[in-house]
Parts: C-alpha cells; sequence; structure tokens
C-alpha cells in the first residue's frame, strides 16, 4: 500500500467508528510511525510501505478506534509550540491551558527581582512551568506532583528543552511539602465533578488519570485548598494563577475575597471564550 491508500482507509475505518477528526487523527498517527510530519505524507504520497510496516501500524489504528488518545499513542502532544513527551500517567496538555501561560508570563513583568520563584503544584508534563522558563531566563521552579511518574516525565520535558537547570522536583501533595516563600503559585489542579466526570469522552474518562482529573463533589475542592495554603508561602505582591471548569469563576473569586488577604481577583477567558484562568495577588499589607 502507498501513502494515499494507507490515509484513505485509516480515516474511513475511523469515520465507521464515529471518530470526529478521522483524517486528522490518521495523519498524526502515520506521520509518528513513520518519522516524518504531515507535510511529507504529501510529497511522498505514492511512496509504499512495506506490508510489514502496515500491519504494525494497523496496531496504532485498533488502539486509536478503541478511544485511545493520539496524544499516548505517538508518545507526544505539542504546547507551546513545544514537543512534550506524555504517557498514560500524566493529563495530556491542552491548547486552552496556553492563557495559564500567558498569564503568569504577563504578570512576571511586575516583579524587578533578578530572580523569581515559581511554584507549580500538580506539574504534570510540566508542559506549564517549562514554556514559562523557555521564555523567562529569570525563572526558578518548583514543580510538585503527588506521582513519581509524573515527576519523572516532567523532569524529561525540561531537559528536552533545556531548561532543567531552573528545576527543582517534589513529590507531595499540593502544598504540603514545600516551605519558603515564593513570587508566584500556579497550577492546573482538577476540576472536573464527581457528575461531571461521567459525562466525559471516552477518550478522556477511559484514558487519561483520573486522580489529574476528579476533584470531588464540586469540582473546586483543590482550588480551595490551594487558596487557603497559598496566602502563606506568597510573598507581599506574589500572584496565585489557578486553572479552572467552565462556570466555576464566581465560585473560586468569592472564595479568594472571603480570605480577604487576596485583591487584584479577576479571571480571564481562553480563545472559547470560556472562563479558563482565575487569579488574585496576595495583598501588600
Amino acid at each position: 500500500m502507498n501513502i494515499q491508500e494507507i490515509l484513505a482507509s485509516t480515516e474511513a475505518f475511523f469515520e465507521k467508528k464515529g471518530l470526529s477528526t478521522s483524517r486528522l487523527d490518521a495523519e498524526v498517527l502515520l506521520a509518528a510511525y513513520l518519522g516524518c510530519d504531515r507535510l511529507s505524507l504529501y510529497t511522498k504520497i505514492e511512496n509504499c510501505i512495506p506490508d510489514k510496516k502496515v500491519k504494525e501500524f494497523h496496531a496504532w489504528i485498533a488502539r486509536r478506534a478503541q478511544g485511545e488518545p493520539v496524544a499516548y499513542i505517538v508518545g507526544v502532544k505539542e504546547f507551546w509550540s513545544l514537543d512534550f513527551y506524555v504517557d498514560n500517567k500524566v493529563l495530556i496538555p491542552r491548547p486552552d491551558t496556553e492563557v495559564v501561560v500567558e498569564e503568569v508570563l504577563r504578570i512576571s513583568g511586575e516583579f524587578m527581582a533578578e530572580d523569581i520563584k515559581l511554584l507549580d503544584i500538580g506539574t504534570g508534563t510540566g508542559a506549564i512551568s517549562v514554556a514559562i522558563a523557555c521564555e523567562r531566563d529569570n525563572v526558578s521552579v518548583v514543580a510538585v506532583d503527588n506521582s513519581l511518574e509524573a515527576l519523572s516525565i516532567a523532569r524529561e520535558n525540561a531537559g528536552r528543552h533545556g531548561v532543567a537547570g531552573s528545576f527543582f522536583f517534589i513529590c507531595g501533595n499540593l502544598l504540603e511539602p514545600i516551605s519558603g516563600k515564593f513570587d508566584i503559585i500556579v497550577s492546573n489542579p482538577p476540576y472536573i465533578s464527581e457528575r461531571e466526570f461521567e459525562k466525559l469522552p471516552v477518550e478522556v474518562r477511559d484514558f487519561e488519570p483520573q486522580d489529574a482529573l476528579i476533584a470531588g463533589p464540586e469540582g473546586t475542592e483543590f482550588h480551595r485548598s490551594l487558596i487557603a495554603g497559598a496566602k502563606d508561602i506568597l510573598t507581599l505582591g506574589g500572584w496565585l494563577v489557578m486553572e479552572m471548569g467552565a462556570e466555576q469563576g464566581d465560585a473560586i473569586e468569592n472564595m479568594l475575597r472571603e480570605t480577604g488577604v487576596y485583591d487584584r481577583v479577576h479571571c480571564r477567558r481562553d480563545y472559547s471564550d470560556i472562563e479558563r484562568v482565575v487569579m488574585a495577588r496576595r495583598r501588600l499589607w
């Protein structure tokens, strides 16, 4: 079979399985399997692939047809124009999370210190803090996760992008293992309620790590814990920046205001016009 035939048959098979991105999935999988980019598939569209390789590729097709995310199959996901290693021990980085990076980069401009201390809670792949460190060479990062497997992946991604020297990795739950003060605390915590979890797409619900998704009955339980703990380790004028789910903004903003120690409380929408980031500054007094 040549590349054109493989793409066509894979796309048709995925369509029968009800995959909404059948052509894209076929292209990404085949390009990764052949070790090239998607454009190269079309410059070599008539090239024939040995039968043995076609049969091996069918195993990837079968995995995708069962709902497994493409990123887990190919082992990589792009975020902030950087390639991050992923497997099923970590949540797959989403484009919507890039607005978290944008906000932290904007906030970092307020600090005059030569070294900005950043705490990344629930780092997962390390995507958020690695992207920030790639943009700001004056940021030092403490990355925390309760999964040793996730920390290993985050460490690998920091090394892949040449910023490992800016990182210190700690295994622990939320803020429990942390001491010292930080200028910025950033987190993409679990924010799916137990009720919402059952309604998630199969490729998320059945394949991505549940402890990185489910927060509890309300979906804002982790935010509440972070808000309570962050006030004691943020520098005066330091920022807490958290990703959140749709329609959680009002509840989390109220949590922040109720403490009496945060100001400049506000939300930021993503590029799909969904409230995605909530942030607040530790009061200066």
